[in-house]
C-alpha cells in the first residue's frame, strides 16, 4: 500500500511512495506528530537523479526490517532537496558540522523542535568499509534518545547555535578591488591539472564559474596563463566521457581525473552554465569546436529537457535498467549492429571502443586524440573523416534512442530555468540562432505567467500544471539575470521591466538590513531553524553573488545608485571568503569584475529593420565584452532607462553607439565601421592592478 508520498508531485518523493517506510512529506502533519509523541524525526533528503539515493532506497528503505525499526522509533520525513533547498541548506550545514563532509542522500536526526543532533549521508544496511550499518545507526540514535536524551538535546542546542553564527557575513568595510580577481587566478594556477585540465584531482567537477572568471582575468590583464587554463579544461572535457558525444550535453562530474568516467546524471544547471563557458571561449578564440559544443548542448536541452509549456526539466538519472551508465555505453558488437564493418572499425578506433572496454566491460565514448590527429595518422582527408564520423554518430544516436532511457525529473525549477534562459539568450545572440532566442522567450513568458502568485510573487517549482512553494532568493536572482540577458539579446522592454520588478522584491523581502546581503528565504516564508544566508557557490551560483551581479547591471542601466550601493555591500559581506576561497566564490568575483569596472553603459540608437543595424548588433554580440550593459534607444524603451537614454538618438540616419562609463559618455560612434572601431578600442583602456 502506498505511503503518504503518493499524493506529492515531486518525482523524487514519488519514487519512494511504495517503500514500507511510513514516509511523511515535510509539513504540519509530520511536525505536529513528532511534537505530540515526543518522537525524534528521521529526515532523509535527496533528489531523483542521485545514484546513491537510489542505492540507499533499495538497500534500506525497501528493507522490511529496517522500515519497521524506523517506523517504530521515528517520524520519518522525506524531502526533495531541489523542491526545498531551504531545508537542504540548513541541515546540510548541520551534517557538515557533525561529520566534516556532506552529500546526498543526507540522513539527519532531529529533535521534535527540529534541531539536529546526529546525521550523515549514505549508510549501508550492514556494516562495511568501516561504515556502521544503517540498522545499527537507527538503534544507537533511538537508544540515545531514550536513555541519554539530555546529551542529545545538548548536542542539538550547540549545533543550532553554531548554525545561527554561520549565517553572518564578514568584511563589511572591505575595499572591493580588482586584485581579488588576479588573486583568484593565482589560486587556480596552483590547483590546475596541466595534464588533463580542470582543478584538483578526482572526482573532478567542471567549475564553469571559475572558468568564466579566468576569462575575465585574461581580458582584464591579458594574462595568457588564465586563458590557457580555460582552453585546457574545455578541450579535455569536450573530448572526455563526461561529454555525451552522440546526444550532446554534460554529465555532472567525472569520477576520475581524466574526465573519462562520468557520474552519468545530467543536470540542467550544469549544461546551462557550461554552454555559457564554451560560448565565451568561442567569443575569445573563434574556435568553432566550442561553438559546436554550445549548439549540441543546447540542442540536447531543447530536444530532451523542454516541457511543451516552455519550461525546462531538472535532470536525467545516472541509471537505466538499474545499471549506472547503461544507456550511454557501447561494445564493438553494438557498433557493428548499427554501422557497416568499416565505419564501425573507424568509429571504434577514434572513440576508444574496444573488446576489453574502458568501463565495466563496456565503453564510454571519448576522444583520446582529436579527429584531425587521427586523420593524419590514418592518411585520410580530415573533412571526409569528419563527415563519416558525423554520419556514424547520427546513426548511433538513432539506435540509442530505442534503448530504455534514464528516468527524467520533469519538474520545472525557476532558478535553473533562469540559468538556462541566460545561456539560450546569449547563445542565440552570439551564434545568430533564432531557435535559441525563441526558446528563451517562451520559457521566460511561461515562468512569468504560470509560476506567479496573484500578487506577482514567484513560485519555486512546477510540474504537470501545478506550481507551488514560495520562491527563494535563487529563483528571483537567476531569473532576473536571465531576463536582463534576454532584454540585451532582443531589446524587448518587458523582460527588463520584469527583472527590475523581481529585484525590487528581493530588496524588499530578502535583504539583511543589519549585515548586508540577502537571506535565502523571504521574510514571510516558513520559519526554519535558522534563516540562512549563503555567500558560497555550490554547483550553482550563490544567490547573494547573483544578486550583486544583477544589481550592478541594473544600477548601470537605470542610473540608480541604490542598486550599486546594495551590490557593493553584498560583495563586502563575502570579502573574506572571496579572497581566501575563490573557487567557492567565483560568482561573487564575477560581480566584483563588473563592480570595480571599468564597466560600460552602451546605448545603441538604431533602426532595427535596417541591414546595417542588424550587422552592428551581430558584431556587438560576437565580441567578448564581459564588462558592459547594453540598451536600445527607442520609443518603446522601458521607463526605467529614461535617464540613461536621455539625449541619445540616431545621427545622420545611421546606427549610433554611445559608450559611457559612470554615465560620462564618449563622442558617439556613427555607422558600422566607426562603431566596431570604438568597441575594439575598449580592451586597450583596461586599468592595471596598481591603478
Amino acid at each position: 500500500m502506498p505511503n503518504r508520498l503518493a499524493n506529492e508531485s515531486s518525482p523524487y518523493l514519488l519514487q519512494h511512495k511504495d517503500n514500507p517506510v511510513d514516509w511523511y512529506p515535510w509539513g504540519p502533519e509530520a511536525l505536529e506528530l513528532a511534537r505530540k509523541e515526543e518522537k525524534p524525526i528521521f529526515l532523509s533528503i535527496g533528489y531523483s537523479a542521485c545514484h546513491w539515493c537510489h542505492v540507499m532506497e533499495h538497500e534500506s528503505f525497501e528493507n522490511e526490517a529496517i522500515a519497521k525499526s524506523l517506523n517504530e522509533k521515528f517520524v520519518c520525513i522525506k524531502v526533495d532537496r531541489e523542491e526545498r533547498p531551504d531545508l537542504d541548506q540548513v541541515y546540510m550545514n548541520a551534517v557538515q558540522m557533525l561529520t566534516g563532509r556532506g552529500g546526498w542522500p543526507m540522513s539527519v536526526f532531529l529533535t521534535p523542535d527540529l534541531k539536529p543532533f546526529y546525521g550523515g549521508t549514505y549508510w549501508p544496511p550492514e556494516p562495511k568499509h568501516g561504515m556502521p550499518g544503517f540498522g545499527q545507526v537507527i538503534d544507537a540514535v533511538a537508544g540515545a534518545w531514550i536513555n541519554n536524551r539530555d546529551a542529545a538535546l545538548e548536542t542539538a542546542e550547540r549545533l543550532t547555535a553554531e548554525l545561527s553564527k554561520s549565517v553572518q557575513g564578514s568584511g563589511a568595510e572591505a575595499k572591493v578591488s580588482a586584485s581579488w580577481i588576479a588573486g583568484a587566478a593565482g589560486h587556480f594556477r596552483q590547483s590546475y591539472d596541466s595534464s588533463y585540465g580542470g582543478f584538483g584531482g578526482a572526482p573532478k567537477f567542471p567549475a564553469p564559474m571559475s572558468l568564466r572568471l579566468l576569462m575575465r582575468d585574461w581580458y582584464r590583464r591579458q594574462e595568457q596563463s588564465s586563458l590557457d587554463m580555460v582552453r585546457g579544461t574545455l578541450d579535455h572535457m569536450a573530448a572526455g566521457g563526461i561529454y555525451d558525444h552522440l546526444g550532446g550535453g554534460f554529465a555532472r562530474y567525472s569520477v576520475d581525473a581524466r574526465w573519462l568516467v562520468p557520474h552519468f546524471e545530467k543536470m540542467l544547471y550544469d549544461n546551462a552554465q557550461l554552454a555559457l563557458a564554451y560560448l565565451e571561449a568561442y567569443q575569445i578564440t573563434g574556435d568553432e569546436n566550442y561553438a559546436q559544443v554550445v549548439r549540441e548542448t543546447l540542442d540536447y536541452v531543447l530536444r530532451d529537457m523542454t516541457d511543451p509549456a516552455g519550461g525546462f526539466y531538472s535532470s536525467e538519472d545516472a541509471d537505466s535498467e538499474g545499471v549506472e551508465g547503461k544507456f550511454y555505453t557501447w561494445t564493438p558488437e553494438q557498433l557493428r549492429e548499427v554501422l557497416d564493418d568499416s565505419a564501425a572499425a573507424t568509429f571504434a578506433k577514434i572513440y576508444d571502443v574496444s573488446e576489453e572496454g574502458n568501463f565495466e566491460h563496456s565503453n564510454i565514448l571519448n576522444l583520446p586524440k582529436i579527429i584531425d590527429q587521427h586523420a593524419k595518422i590514418m592518411g585520410r582527408d580530415s573533412a571526409e573523416l569528419h563527415r563519416e564520423l558525423a554520419e556514424s554518430r547520427s546513426k548511433l544516436f538513432t539506435a540509442r534512442e530505442k534503448r530504455i532511457h534514464p528516468h527524467k525529473d520533469d519538474k520545472v525549477l525557476v532558478a535553473w530555468n533562469g540559468l538556462t534562459i541566460e545561456a539560450l539568450a546569449e547563445a542565440g545572440a552570439v551564434l545568430d540562432e533564432p531557435k535559441y532566442l525563441a526558446a528563451a522567450e517562451k520559457a521566460a513568458d511561461f515562468l512569468l505567467s504560470d509560476l506567479r502568485e496573484a500578487d506577482g510573487r514567484l513560485l519555486h517549482t512546477w510540474r504537470h500544471g501545478e506550481a507551488k512553494v514560495q520562491a527563494y532568493l535563487d529563483d528571483y536572482t537567476y531569473l532576473a539575470n536571465g531576463l536582463i540577458t534576454l532584454y540585451e539579446a532582443t531589446f524587448v522592454a518587458r523582460y527588463l521591466e520584469e527583472a527590475i520588478s523581481l529585484m525590487d522584491v528581493v530588496l524588499a523581502r530578502f535583504a539583511d538590513e543589519e549585515q548586508g546581503g540577502f537571506f535565502f528565504t523571504a521574510d514571510d516564508q516558513e520559519k526554519l531553524l535558522v534563516r540562512n544566508k549563503d555567500f558560497t557557490d555550490n554547483a550553482v551560483p550563490s544567490g547573494n553573488a547573483m544578486a550583486a551581479l544583477i544589481l550592478v547591471k541594473l544600477g548601470k542601466l537605470t542610473c540608480n545608485k541604490q542598486y550599486l550601493d546594495s551590490a557593493t555591500r553584498t560583495v563586502q559581506g563575502a570579502a573574506e571568503l572571496a579572497t581566501r576561497y575563490p573557487s567557492a566564490t567565483a560568482q561573487t568575483l564575477l560581480a566584483v569584475d563588473l563592480l570595480v569596472g571599468p564597466t560600460y553603459e552602451m546605448v545603441l540608437a538604431a533602426d532595427l529593420a535596417s541591414e546595417e543595424s542588424k550587422q552592428v548588433i551581430s558584431k556587438l554580440h560576437e565580441q567578448f565584452l564581459p564588462n558592459k550593459v547594453l540598451a536600445l534607444a527607442s520609443d518603446h524603451a522601458p521607463a526605467a532607462l529614461a535617464e540613461l537614454l536621455r539625449g541619445k538618438e540616431m545621427q545622420a540616419k545611421a546606427p549610433t553607439l554611445y559608450i559611457c562609463e559612470g554615465f560620462t559618455c564618449q563622442a558617439p560612434a556613427q555607422g558600422k565601421e566607426e562603431i566596431l572601431h570604438a568597441v575594439e578600442a575598449l580592451g586597450a583602456n583596461l586599468p592595471t592592478l596598481s591603478q
